[in-house]
């Protein structure tokens, strides 16, 4: 059974930091990429940061390249998404997603799109505020 569990979000002041923390089972870590996406009110969902067990590659939005990173901590049965310098534009609900690498494309780190991803989290809510 896929479950993902979100955690970690809140509010926290422009430029401040938020670590965000996506629980999954075991064999979700070792053979899925796990990817983070976000949804703004009025916005379409998008894929901030995505990392594949496959050499622990990764990959961030130009958005939120130098500010966010992704890891996966296979201990703990996570994959963390640590924020820092947090913008007006960041607030949104974030979501954790993840899809088995076999159904992943060759030379691929992650899928970009929504419907590649089969298994979502429940989404956690980050607000940016002074």
């Amino acid at each position: 059974q896929v479950r993902l569990v979100e955690s970690g979000g809140g509010l926290v002041q422009p430029g401040g930091s938020l670590r965000l923390s996506c629980e999954a089972p075991k064999f979700v870590l070792e053979d899925y990429v796990i990817g983070w996406f976000r949804q703004a009110p009025g916005k379409e969902r998008e894929e901030v940061s995505c990392v594949s067990p496959k050499d622990d590659s990764t990959y961030y939005d130009n958005s939120v390249k130098g500010r966010f990173t992704i890891s996966r901590d296979t201990d703990l049965n996570t994959v963390e998404l640590q924020m820092n310098n947090l913008k007006p534009e960041d607030p949104a609900v974030y979501y954790c997603a993840a899809e088995s690498l076999t159904l992943v494309d060759y030379g691929h780190i992650c899928p970009h799109r929504t419907s590649a991803f089969s298994y979502w989290g429940q989404g956690i809510q980050v607000t940016v505020s002074p």
